[in-house]
């Protein structure tokens, strides 16, 4: 122990450090997870230097060899693509260990390990989130079940006997203005925000036929605001029937809601009803086209940050973008042509 604490303090070279610190730590009775996390190294780094001590001595710590070590041969790289390629997570932190552990090589610049990465086929990407409830053959089956719908209605849409809208919901953070944007490297971008959960919910209807996009703002989602949008688009559309296809949420499917399509609807047939209402199935947003229009509209305000200072101009901006705008996208589409 003496012998690997005179080590430690004669500074050597910064992987030779880690490497007796890990030993020492392991002599000390810490536990591996407790050394993996306070020097950011593998359980198999621990061990791989710890085996070489036993046999070795300190000698088993050095580096084998002088000079620089900053690369990696053709060979060697293409087997960290391999690695890498093999693996569902990634993150730097592992590679740098790997390199380090496998081959003894540490990059001065990360943008070398990016470069790997790039190799690899990796790139930096932010997380989107999936409803593990979703089931794909019910999507697929209420896609086709919207789809034919849509066909067997395509003249009156057409002449806009009947009016057929996605619509959905947004509710607009103030710190939805935070995301990536372009800046000098050497200065953080820093965005006045008294209130990051301030909110405003909007609701929004896309014309399939128009490709129009008509945006109201409320107070946030229930069954009142639901009814009050419902009632704007039946002034919006005083000559058609409209039809909407949006998702199960609990105030599109509440008693007070039922209610009013039910007096709305009295004494009508159902081919003759001023509101017709279509779920999509249940758990997947991406079923729904206006989900894109919001994701554009949050961009937009992402990339004009420097004009929000403050969350009425945030709103001010995103309605600029999105009510009574003309939307044309892939998934506009996606249950078939009628523009």
């Amino acid at each position: 122990m003496d012998e690997l604490t005179e080590f430690i303090q004669s500074n050597p070279d910064p992987r030779e450090l880690k490497r007796a610190l890990a030993v020492q730590m392991v002599l000390q009775e810490y536990t591996y997870f407790a050394i993996r996390d306070v020097l950011q190294v593998s359980v198999g780094f621990i061990s791989k230097w710890k085996q070489a001590y036993e046999i070795q001595g300190v000698a088993g710590l050095a580096l084998e060899h002088q000079g620089s070590v900053g690369y990696l041969d053709n060979e060697q790289r293409q087997a960290v693509i391999d690695w890498l390629k093999a693996k569902n997570y990634w993150n730097l932190n592992e590679l740098q260990q790997h390199l380090e552990a496998v081959y003894d090589v540490v990059f001065a610049s990360k943008q070398s390990y990016y470069e790997l990465f790039s190799a690899a086929g990796i790139s930096w990407k932010k997380t989107q989130k999936r409803n593990p409830k979703a089931d794909p053959q019910a999507v697929e089956r209420k896609k086709q079940e919207i789809t034919d719908w849509l066909e067997q209605h395509r003249h009156q849409i057409s002449s806009g006997e009947l009016v057929v809208f996605f619509q959905d919901e947004c509710h607009l953070l103030w710190g939805d203005l935070c995301g990536y944007v372009w800046g000098k490297t050497s200065e953080r971008i820093e965005v006045p925000m008294s209130n990051e959960r301030q909110k405003q919910t909007y609701y929004g209807a896309f014309n399939i036929l128009s490709h129009k996009f008509f945006v109201q703002a409320f107070e946030q989602g229930n069954s009142e605001f639901t009814i009050a949008f419902l009632q704007a688009l039946l002034a919006e559309c005083p000559e058609s029937r409209i039809a909407l296809i949006w998702d199960g949420a609990s105030y599109h499917r509440s008693q007070a809601v039922k209610d009013y399509l039910a007096s709305v609807n009295q004494g009508l047939q159902e081919s003759e009803w001023r509101i017709t209402c279509i779920r999509f199935a249940p758990n997947d947003p991406r079923q729904n086209p206006v989900e894109d229009i919001w994701l554009q509209a949050k961009r937009f305000i992402r990339e004009f940050y420097h004009l929000c200072q403050s969350f009425s101009t945030v709103k001010w901006l995103f309605e600029f973008v999105t009510h009574r705008q003309t939307f044309n996208f892939p998934k506009a589409s996606m249950y078939g042509l009628f523009s």
